[in-house]
């Protein structure tokens, strides 16, 4: 079973000012017991009892400060000989032995070239057999020398550009990660540069995967233990360059460990520390992909930097009019804000009434159950409480709304949209246990995110599998999800659209990574929530515009609406098709002929457009599309100001056309049952494929 998350809680009471007792840590300063630390995206996450399952560790802190001065680390000045003693000897020993001893950057530079060229002839594994990174730990704690401390910095960033990346060796360099931050504190500025320059050279190596999986993880550790504050400077500075770097929906499952660790640090005693902290915690904030939130990202870091502001921050969302998806990562934010609002015994009626309001509102938009499990030990016991305990009958009631929607949330299991690391590793090949835990993080982010090409390239990169047995891996787990299998049955027919395709609006993501997948002669129904993104993906189909989707040279697609102006209301019916300059070459009798097909008689033909019903203007669009040999008919709400009988015309006509293919939106269910051979649904992001009508 995947690890519990070992990062502190955020407790908000813990947060007020208080002026901090000598020897015991600064309140919020947060504390951090360093073990193997395991990135799990989507299994790692385990609640128990405290704010997301967090755990408390011991701290090492022993002044008034929450970064003091590392202690333990020297050694000993009497000899650099010394430096290493406490080292098992390796084949790599020798090197570092004199790494210590150079006189000058010439001769480290040297011995560095020997030891990565021993290193790559031996294979990526060497770097964890002959203990790579305790050699480089100790030469880097040398106080009685710089030049010591400057080359293992040097060694490091040379091993890592030696073997770049993709290769095993990320698994095995991910360790040393955070020892150059501790030189940041260093007093020579060669070994800081060198420090620096090494941070650089490893963080180049590493995947998007990676840097979202293992090498935040072992960010977060850092800034959760007891190192100096430049170093926990430097590391915020990478995890600031992640959020520039890697892609959003990476990212999504990082909040639950990021703001925590964030917060803590955010109130550090030292002022440079805490104003990076709060500037990362800030950005992070701002890569959620929810517009009801990002507008009050500034409001939500002032109130988790200052519990006094708690209030005017639930007043504050109890006013939106939440309608984006909720998940994990928006939940992560203001779940502290709101178990607050709900615990605090001076909170008044009308706080707990908006605080309620805000729970129900949010997890009702929650439309995953995966995504809100993780909090309802939290927001439950406090809802409830409200629910039995509240002076006015109002309060009581809305929060009786919120308990029923957590309590129906945490019934619902819903479709599987995730993998864990553990169902990860059950398809890892025999390899050593550190490169399988490091490309299993890779795997679990790729699968997740549907970043299926990305997923091919791993097994290929670090195990270096053929083209047949990395599709087997990857179609095991399209095979997982109802938004990414793609069972066949000779029932389907032809294939005439696989795209793979995002689509976005005004600033928010509507689709992710998703599938549109349709079949000859097949009437799709498109179903979803109101704001879904329904008639957008039409609309984008209509214009040429989808990534992935046939031009209209391969496959013709008609969008079937009223495109009457007002200029065009005298013309007849004829000329009015005539018009269109998708229309321009075609003979006007061959026009009376489609029109004729759609029950257009001659006389009716002679009307004016003008003076259509919407029934008569439906057909005529109709008569468009036959007339342009449209493949594909795009439908949006086409029943609407059709009366009882057109609508059946309609429903004659598109079930007798077996060789157009259509994609219907639509809020007539009936209409939708007579017509749909399937169904897609809009789920959490992604395109979900029903065999059958509505009803079935």
């Amino acid at each position: 079973m995947p690890p519990k998350n070992k990062f502190k809680k955020i407790n908000l009471d813990d947060l007020e000012p208080k002026k901090p007792s000598i020897p015991t840590f600064v309140p919020g300063g947060g504390t951090f017991v360093p073990g193997s630390g395991t990135f799990v995206p989507g299994g790692s996450f385990v609640p128990s009892g405290g704010y997301q399952g967090y755990e408390s560790g011991s701290s090492n802190n022993v002044s008034g400060t929450s970064t003091p001065v590392n202690g333990g680390s020297s050694l000993s000045l009497a000899s650099l000989g010394n430096a290493l003693k406490d080292i098992e000897n390796t084949a790599a020993s020798e090197y570092f032995e004199k790494i210590v001893h150079s006189q000058n950057i010439s001769e480290v530079k040297s011995t560095v070239n020997e030891l990565t060229d021993l290193l790559v002839k031996d294979g990526a594994q060497s770097i964890e057999d002959y203990n790579i990174h305790g050699h480089l730990a100790s030469v880097s704690k040398v106080k009685g020398s710089a030049l010591a401390r400057e080359g293992s910095m040097v060694a490091l960033s040379s091993i890592a550009k030696k073997f770049g990346p993709e290769t095993p060796a990320e698994a095995y360099l991910l360790h040393s990660f955070t020892l150059p931050f501790d030189l940041l504190s260093d007093k020579e500025n060669s070994v800081k540069r060198a420090a620096q320059a090494s941070s650089d050279a490893l963080y180049g190596i590493y995947p998007d995967e990676a840097k979202v999986s293992g090498v935040l993880t072992k960010l977060f550790e850092y800034l959760s233990s007891s190192a100096k504050w430049q170093g926990k400077v430097g590391a915020l500075k990478f995890v600031e360059r992640i959020l520039e770097d890697v892609p959003q929906d990476f990212l999504e499952s990082r909040f639950v460990d990021a703001i925590p660790v964030l917060t803590n640090v955010m109130h550090d005693m030292k002022p440079e520390l805490s104003k990076a902290a709060t500037k990362t915690l800030t950005d992070f904030g701002n890569r959620l992909d929810n517009q009801d939130v990002i507008p009050r990202v500034p409001l939500i870091i002032k109130t988790l930097d200052d519990p006094k502001n708690v209030q005017n921050c639930i007043k504050s969302l109890s006013q939106v009019t939440f309608v984006t998806e909720v998940t994990e990562s928006a939940l992560a934010i203001l779940v502290p804000i709101l178990n607050r609002a709900l615990n605090t015994t001076s909170s008044t009626q009308e706080s707990l009434r908006q605080t309620v309001i805000v729970v129900e509102n949010l997890t009702r938009l929650v439309h995953n159950p995966r995504e809100v499990k993780a909090f309802i030990p939290d927001l439950l016991p406090g809802v409830s409480k409200v629910y039995a305990s509240a002076a006015q009958p109002e309060v009581r009631e809305l929060a009786g709304k919120a308990k029923a929607v957590l309590e129906e949330a945490e019934k619902d299991t819903g479709n599987k949209t995730r993998i864990t690391k553990q169902e990860a590793l059950e398809q890892m090949e025999s390899y050593p246990a550190t490169l399988n835990d490091y490309v299993s993080n890779l795997v679990v982010v790729d699968v997740n995110t549907r970043e299926f090409k990305k997923l091919e390239a791993v097994y290929k990169n670090y195990y270096k599998l053929d083209d047949e047995k990395t599709q087997e891996r990857v179609g095991h787990f399209k095979g997982m999800f109802a938004d990414s299998a793609q069972a066949d049955t000779v029932e389907d027919g032809i294939e005439i659209v696989n795209a793979e395709f995002s689509l976005a609006y005004g600033g928010r993501m509507l689709l992710n990574k998703t599938i549109l997948r349709l079949f000859k002669g097949h009437r799709y129904g498109l179903c979803g929530r109101n704001g879904a993104g329904k008639s957008t993906l039409m609309r984008s189909i209509a214009e040429g515009k989808l990534e992935g989707f046939p031009d209209k040279t391969e496959l013709r697609t008609c969008f079937v609406e009223h495109k009457l102006q007002g200029s065009e209301a005298d013309l007849d019916i004829i000329s009015f098709i005539a018009s269109d300059p998708d229309l321009a070459s075609i003979e006007r009798s061959e026009i009376s002929k489609a029109l004729h097909e759609v029950g257009f008689d001659d006389e009716r033909q002679q009307q004016k457009v003008g003076s259509l019903s919407g029934g008569w203007k439906m057909k005529l669009e109709l008569a468009r599309a036959v007339l342009m040999k449209a493949d594909v008919l795009l439908l949006d709400e086409p029943t609407n100001h059709l009366d009882v009988k057109n609508v059946q015309w309609l429903i004659e006509y598109l079930n007798s056309h077996t060789e157009i293919t259509s994609l219907i939106v639509s809020h007539d269910s009936g209409f939708l049952d007579a017509v749909c051979t399937d169904i897609i649904h809009y789920e959490s992001k992604k395109l979900v494929y029903y065999k059958g009508n509505l009803s079935e």
